[in-house]
């Protein structure tokens, strides 16, 4: 397996990569979505409502939780989740700086 050389790119490209992995799977899309409309949720729920596998919804609830886009509570035996507003706000942040540094021109 290669190496991704992370190391020659910037902390802030790094992070954006980093953000751009939790819209990278379609489960993890639809997670957010239903946690934006909910503002909160327990996990039992997302595994109802996605109709995936217990395991499949822990596992991309855990990627989310790592990058910080989401946050947890512990609340035995459930833990529900969240939004985590500053980082959101950070990748709206992030993303819509690039988007808003193109401007089109006449290509191909």
């Amino acid at each position: 397996m290669g190496l991704t050389k992370t190391e020659i790119f910037t902390e802030e490209q790094n992070r954006i990569a980093d953000l751009a992995k939790a819209f990278a799977h379609p489960a993890r899309v639809a997670i957010l979505q239903l946690l934006v409309a909910r503002k909160a949720c327990v996990c039992g729920d997302l595994v109802e409502e996605l109709d995936l596998a217990q395991a499949t919804v822990s596992q991309h609830l855990k990627e989310l939780k790592r990058i910080g886009i989401i946050q947890g509570e512990i609340n035995p035996p459930r833990v529900c989740y969240c939004i985590n507003p500053p980082v959101w706000e950070e990748a709206q942040r992030a993303f819509g700086a690039i988007f808003d540094t193109f401007v089109p021109a006449t290509c191909c």
